[in-house]
């Protein structure tokens, strides 16, 4: 399957197209914009935070491993030893005792065996790094085209203005012949005056199109993480080269792509993954714990055992402990059970976004047919409103049509172009969402 690299083909046509600057900023592709939001986005930048959060979590895990060693000590005053040899309200005798006592030493315990614990946690944790990953990207793609989204509202926007522009000047320069009809007696002062508001009418969408073209600036250098107002530029006088995207193609193919690309498909699997990991988990509870341990101790004065003395001595042992929990070979059923639910609950939500991803992928494809068809219409509609326009533009100057017809066939013309834009660019966001359901950008 090719088609899927298509959006190479657009990306690279944005970096070939010749720079278009009127703020003296070099002008931006969009591959050229993604790599900056990749880098400067806020809402990734704060993902990225929580990814290596994930990271972290791996070498806790694997810490754990480690030996436990812990030193102590302590120092205190002793109080008097009374013994009531003839009952508590007698006269007590006092045993010699030691004013003060210390004692410091060592523990160290190894774990030797925990039924896989430490081992299996090191592996959920792995699999929840590549979940964050995973999560990641899905971030990642939806902000992406979010921006073409963006980008492509300005590049409209940018037609839209050029456009406007373009009709401004003719419509003057048909108020200077219309004047001059007018001044000849040929035509009625009405169509100077309709003229006049067409072009108020123009000037008035010309500024709501400068309007939107400075919101449009203003979201794409959010995306990028730059300041409100810093220039920014686009190539956008190259026009919208269509032929790579007409292939057809079963969007059965673009499903089992997805099985295997999409970010948000491989979450339901890192989801089971660590649902099957951690029914291991609470299946080893009825194991045994064993560790190996060693501890050494100083003590001042020596009261462990008899006889005692006033002297500082030292003992120690090291050696094997074994440890099995007899309540959890009952209560652990229910435990295990819970864990089983756990992986079939995950298993049904894989299923479902399977079903959910095959309809929107097919949504994604027929919008893009739907999109072709609409650029088919839009230029069939400019071939058509264009020659209508010549036509009457002539009648109208023969005195043959009313200059309402010839006004009313220039705005269905402007009309006309916007929407060939309109469709040329719902093409390729069609398609860039498509890949995004797919997975691949």
């Amino acid at each position: 399957m090719k088609k899927y690299l298509i959006v190479l083909i657009i990306i690279s046509w944005w970096n070939n197209s010749d720079a278009q600057d009127k703020n003296d900023s070099e002008s931006l592709s969009l591959e050229q914009v993604w790599n900056t939001v990749d880098v400067q986005n806020k809402n990734l930048k704060l993902d990225d935070i929580q990814r290596k959060q994930s990271d972290l979590d791996i070498e806790i895990a694997k810490d754990r491993r480690i030996p436990s060693l812990s030193v102590s000590g302590n120092y205190g005053l002793n109080t008097h030893m009374p013994i009531y040899s003839e009952g508590l309200f007698s006269a007590p005798d006092f045993a010699p005792v030691s004013k003060y006592g210390y004692s410091f030493g060592y523990l160290f315990n190894l774990n030797l065996y925990n039924g896989g614990k430490d081992n299996r946690n090191i592996q959920i944790k792995k699999e929840e790094s590549i979940r964050s990953q995973n999560e990641y990207d899905v971030q990642r793609n939806n902000i992406r085209y979010a921006v073409a989204v963006a980008y492509y509202d300005l590049y409209k926007f940018l037609q839209f203005q050029e456009f406007i522009e373009s009709e401004i000047t003719t419509e003057k320069k048909q108020l200077a012949t219309i004047e001059s009809l007018f001044k000849n007696g040929t035509v009625l002062k009405s169509d100077v005056l309709r003229i006049n508001v067409k072009l108020s009418q123009l000037e008035l969408t010309k500024s709501d199109i400068d309007k939107k073209i400075s919101i449009a600036k203003q979201r794409l250098n959010v995306f990028m993480g730059r300041h409100n107002e810093e220039p920014l530029s686009i190539p956008y006088k190259d026009a919208i080269d269509l032929n790579a995207l007409t292939e057809d193609s079963d969007y059965m193919e673009y499903v089992n792509l997805a099985l295997t690309k999409s970010p948000d498909f491989k979450i339901t699997e890192n989801n089971i993954n660590i649902s099957l990991l951690n029914i291991k988990q609470v299946r080893s509870n009825i194991l045994p714990k064993v560790s190996l341990y060693s501890s050494y101790n100083y003590t001042y004065p020596q009261t462990s055992f008899y006889p005692y003395s006033q002297s500082l001595w030292g003992f120690g042992q090291t050696g094997l402990k074994v440890s099995l929990s007899l309540d959890q070979l009952y209560t652990n059923k229910h435990a295990v059970e819970k864990a089983r639910n756990t992986n079939d609950e995950q298993i049904q939500k894989m299923e479902i976004k399977k079903d959910a991803l095959t309809v929107d992928i097919k949504e994604a494809f027929l919008q893009q047919q739907q999109s072709f068809e609409g650029v088919e219409t839009a230029e069939k509609n400019i071939t058509q409103t264009s020659e209508s326009v010549r036509i009457i533009r002539n009648s109208y100057l023969n005195q043959e049509s009313l200059l309402t017809d010839l006004l009313d066939a220039e705005n269905i013309l402007l009309e006309a172009k916007f929407s060939l834009i309109s469709a040329n660019i719902n093409v390729i966001l069609s398609h860039l969402r498509l890949l995004v359901k797919t997975g691949i950008i």
